[in-house]
């Protein structure tokens, strides 16, 4: 894909969600970890109905670690894979308050070196809270990226990554990272994608045989 080609497509998502951001409520670096910690294998909505009460409850490390697993599990309870979930939290709560003074440390290589961080959940903390810019591949954006044919169908996570850092402006890495998941989420969906509606429909190689075969092929997910 050249350059011309993926200038268009990033126009035209950014005319489709100019307002695209991260939709993880919080209000500092550490509720944001916590919080996208807790968005593996879950909804943003979901997500966000839990910490409603969460961050109103816990503030800081220490107060993660004052109560017993068994309480914070079951303040997590709605949440997928919330044992090990909480486990990482009280963890994670451990190092940064031991390592660095009871606050998210800002570089990426520091990140995931905690608890429940992976590659993603660090991405999306250095960009949101500390404005370095990044590119997390969560299932929207791998799912986008290679319909769209801006990776192969075969690429690992990392691949994604670093095709797309290579194919998009590094200052436009965070939005384009937000837009690519609200396209993904709001209108190329696994399961029934707009094809008939997109604007994108003739770039992408799974809207043509989706249009071709009536919609028969099984996803993309």
């Amino acid at each position: 894909m050249n350059k011309k080609q993926v200038r268009s497509i990033l126009d035209t998502i950014a005319e489709m969600f100019p307002d695209a951001h991260c939709e993880l409520n919080h209000s500092n670096p550490f509720e944001l970890t916590i919080a996208v910690l807790l968005s593996a294998q879950c909804t943003d909505e979901t997500v966000n109905k839990v910490t409603a009460d969460l961050f109103q409850k816990y503030k800081r490390p220490e107060d993660y670690l004052a109560v017993p697993l068994e309480e914070l599990e079951q303040d997590i309870r709605r949440i997928g894979l919330f044992r090990n979930k909480a486990k990482n939290i009280q963890a994670l709560c451990a190092i940064v308050l031991d390592k660095y003074g009871g606050e998210i440390p800002e570089l990426h290589e520091q990140l995931v070196e905690l608890p429940g961080v992976g590659r993603k959940t660090a991405n999306v903390v250095v960009s949101n809270a500390f404005g370095v810019p990044a590119i997390a591949v969560d299932t929207h954006v791998e799912r986008v990226s290679k319909r769209l044919g801006m990776t192969n169908w075969n690429d690992s996570v990392l691949e994604v990554e670093k095709k797309l850092m290579k194919l998009v402006p590094r200052e436009e890495w965070t939005l384009t990272h937000h837009r690519l998941i609200f396209f993904g989420r709001y209108h190329c969906k696994a399961q029934n994608p707009q094809c008939e509606s997109c604007p994108l429909a003739e770039s992408c190689r799974e809207g043509k045989k989706r249009m071709k075969s009536g919609s028969r092929r099984k996803p993309i997910q």
